[in-house]
Formats: structure tokens, sequence, C-alpha cells
């Protein structure tokens, strides 16, 4: 943990601490460097999602009525 690092109080439902402390030592690390591994990775997929949302920004929008419609146009009817 670097010196810059913010301390936070988590709690856990306690099969999932249990599993987290299980983990941790399986994996010669910290339950703090597991938790801050997930966070990290979920606030780097949703950077990537905001980066999609921003490239498609201009492509038109389609109710989703029309979508059913141009599927069912297309031999793609869904089940149901």
């Amino acid at each position: 943990m670097s010196s810059a690092s913010r301390r936070s109080t988590i709690y856990f439902d306690p099969d999932r601490h249990a599993a987290l402390r299980v983990k941790a030592a399986h994996s010669n690390c910290s339950v703090s460097d597991i938790v801050n591994d997930a966070v990290r990775a979920v606030l780097a997929e949703d950077q990537e999602d905001l980066a999609a949302f921003e490239d498609r920004v201009a492509e038109p929008t389609i109710s989703y009525e029309a979508l059913l419609d141009d599927l069912e146009a297309h031999g793609k009817r869904l089940a149901g």
C-alpha cells in the first residue's frame, strides 16, 4: 500500500469476507489488494463504456417498436 493510499471501512457479509480472506491467503496478497484490483477493473470498464457512448453519440436513434419491426422484416423474429 502506498503512502498516498486512503483508508476506508467496507462492510462485507460474513461469507463474502471469508471467501476474500481465503483468496488473499492463497494468492499471497491482502484483502485490500483484492478489493483495490476489483474496483480498478470496474472503473476501467465504466471508462470504456463511457468512451463507447461518446464514439456512438452521432448514431441515429431508433424506437424499440421500430427495432422489432426491422428484425421481423429481416426474418429475425424474436421467440414468443
